[in-house]
């Protein structure tokens, strides 16, 4: 696989991104990258004391309305840097003392990131990483990843693929995402926790609940029920507003109201999940809050 005919991602588009060549997630060979920080809004297990050495990558593969970080995923905005310097980021998030290195939206950039890991290691770099995506993979690409990553941090948005095209203009995201995660778990199994309650290895699956698409919510979360080992942890975020294309979306132009976010709460009790998150409806749209034990 390289990046002469890019098959990276599903949309396969065969683009010489060498040759500065755009496709459909606009990167070229060059990494980009919007900022990286230490971040305290993740899941408790991710976040922890110390925060989350995160870095945010340019571009994306999707193309949500309802993006709240639009101005990256979509517009690009970002500055490039070269697999030396992702590396030293990592080491730098690590001596700043991060309780990982978080990765977001970086699948346009797997084969640049797997280099930088490998430079990163050399150099003394032990804490977990973290792969932050949208879920839309390639199996080939994730194998790649493996013994590279130590948690794969996926969403799963949408059960229906009508919903899919309508919002993220994807062709058939949930056989492409599912078939993804059960690799992902495949890799590193259900997530395993050190002494302070941080998590080092396993998967989390992330799932944003959309106004007037609660049975979508259903349907997902009934899927890793019937899919998924128990342990496997699911956060199901209340965190959404209408922002960049969805104030002008008529089903996406509010937030959830209690009503529906209570719906999805019982159903998760109704289905007697395990293990993971629920996020606080409120003013704090990033405010985690546990609702059942790990």
């Amino acid at each position: 696989m390289n990046l002469e005919k890019c098959e990276i991602c599903p949309h396969e588009c065969g683009v010489n991104r060498i040759k500065n060549e755009i496709g459909r997630c606009k990167s070229t060979d060059k990494i980009k990258i919007a900022l990286y920080s230490l971040h305290y809004f993740e899941e408790p297990c991710i976040s922890g004391e110390h925060g989350s050495g995160t870095v945010f990558f340019s571009n994306c593969n999707l193309n949500c309305v309802y993006c709240q970080n639009y101005e990256i995923s979509q517009e690009g905005k970002g500055r490039e840097i070269s697999i030396e310097e992702l590396a030293e980021i990592f080491l730098e998030q690590q001596n700043k003392h991060a309780e990982n290195i978080n990765l977001v939206t970086p699948t346009s950039y797997t084969l640049q990131i797997i280099e930088a890991i490998k430079i990163a290691k050399k150099n003394g770099l032990t804490i977990p990483i973290i792969y932050n995506t949208n879920g839309y993979e390639r199996i080939e690409t994730l194998k790649l990843l493996e013994g590279y990553i130590d948690v794969y941090l996926p969403d799963l948005k949408y059960y229906d693929n009508e919903i899919g095209r309508k919002y993220s203009k994807i062709e058939n995201y949930f056989e492409i995402a599912t078939k993804a995660i059960l690799e992902m778990y495949r890799q590193v199994g259900s997530p395993k926790l050190d002494r302070y309650g941080m998590i080092q290895k396993g998967l989390m699956i992330r799932h944003l609940v959309l106004p007037n698409n609660i049975e979508n919510s259903k349907k997902i979360l009934k899927w890793i029920k019937e899919n998924m080992d128990e342990n496997v942890y699911i956060d199901i975020m209340a965190q959404y507003f209408p922002t960049y294309k969805a104030k002008e979306t008529k089903d996406l132009n509010r937030k959830l109201t209690k009503e529906e976010y209570q719906e999805i709460e019982e159903y998760v009790y109704q289905l007697d999940i395990k293990n993971g998150y629920m996020q606080e409806l409120g003013e704090h749209e990033e405010e985690y809050v546990p609702k059942w034990d790990d």
